[in-house]
């Protein structure tokens, strides 16, 4: 028996934007996942948050097949290898963007949030940048493992205002670190244990502000990954979010060595409906 992933993810222009800046995507294969949210004018924070989640499943696929891929950054002693390739994986998306955002005009300023997760065997290790989240269902409760690199958050951190207060904050959407906005840029990484029956949630702000966690946790639990996906966009929609919304789930199941591996590899998505 070896413990594998399944996954499902959809993105949805919401009700009030005219264009989907997220994008993500992921490949079980190389046991990689990743959301992005996109930030700039005349499209091009969705040009940013696709550029992003393209080098790190690059990154990645380079890494399965023995190429290796350019190091950027330092190594961080308190964590895996695994979450130190992903912070790899960042520091060159955050390049890339900003190759990319001199190289036009129009696209001058742009960027994105990301929060990636890479599994291996039992154990996963997660990276996120902004005010995207992750978070972990397991036996019955849900858990986020990100802090949002917000504002409001910040001023939470620090004393300033309560959860709370921060719910009701007026500028929920100013974040403080983002992939673009300097020439590196520094991820938060975590490793933890996978278990058989882990679900995890990636998803954009969209989501994540206008869905609570105790709603999350019912709209997932005793569904399909494509069902709960469908369930948690309506959710959103319902609670009147005025962003794009997108979300990725990823599950943790036994799988028979003798039997065939349950294998999806997905491309990045945009949806404009």
């Amino acid at each position: 028996m070896k413990l594998t992933t399944q996954a499902a993810g959809k993105t949805d222009v919401g009700i009030v934007r005219k264009n989907n800046e997220d994008n993500f995507g992921y490949d079980t294969r190389t046991g990689i996942f990743v959301v992005c949210d996109g930030m700039g004018g005349q499209a091009a924070g969705e040009v940013a948050s696709k550029i992003a989640v393209d080098t790190v499943l690059a990154y990645f696929h380079q890494e399965e097949k023995g190429r290796g891929s350019e190091v950027l950054g330092r190594e961080i002693a308190e964590v895996s290898d695994l979450a130190n390739a992903l912070a790899n994986a960042v520091q060159l998306a955050n390049k890339a963007i900003r190759a990319a955002s001199a190289q036009d005009a129009g696209h001058a300023g742009m960027g994105c949030t990301l929060v990636a997760v890479r599994v291996e065997g039992n154990l996963f290790s997660i990276a996120h940048v902004g005010d995207s989240r992750i978070y972990l269902i397991r036996a019955g409760a849900i858990q986020q493992l990100t802090t949002d690199h917000s504002l409001v958050m910040e001023q939470v951190r620090r004393g300033m205002i309560t959860l709370e207060e921060a719910e009701h904050f007026e500028m929920q959407n100013v974040i403080v670190r983002a992939l673009g906005s300097e020439d590196s840029v520094e991820p938060d990484l975590a490793d933890l244990g996978l278990e058989e029956g882990d679900t995890l949630l990636l998803c954009s702000d969209g989501l994540s502000r206008y869905v609570k966690d105790t709603a999350m946790l019912e709209l997932i639990t005793g569904k399909s990954l494509e069902e709960a996906c469908d369930a948690l966009i309506e959710a959103a929609k319902t609670g009147g979010s005025d962003d794009n919304i997108t979300c990725l789930l990823i599950r943790a199941v036994w799988q028979s060595w003798s039997g065939r591996m349950f294998r999806r590899r997905g491309d990045n998505v945009q949806s404009s409906t």
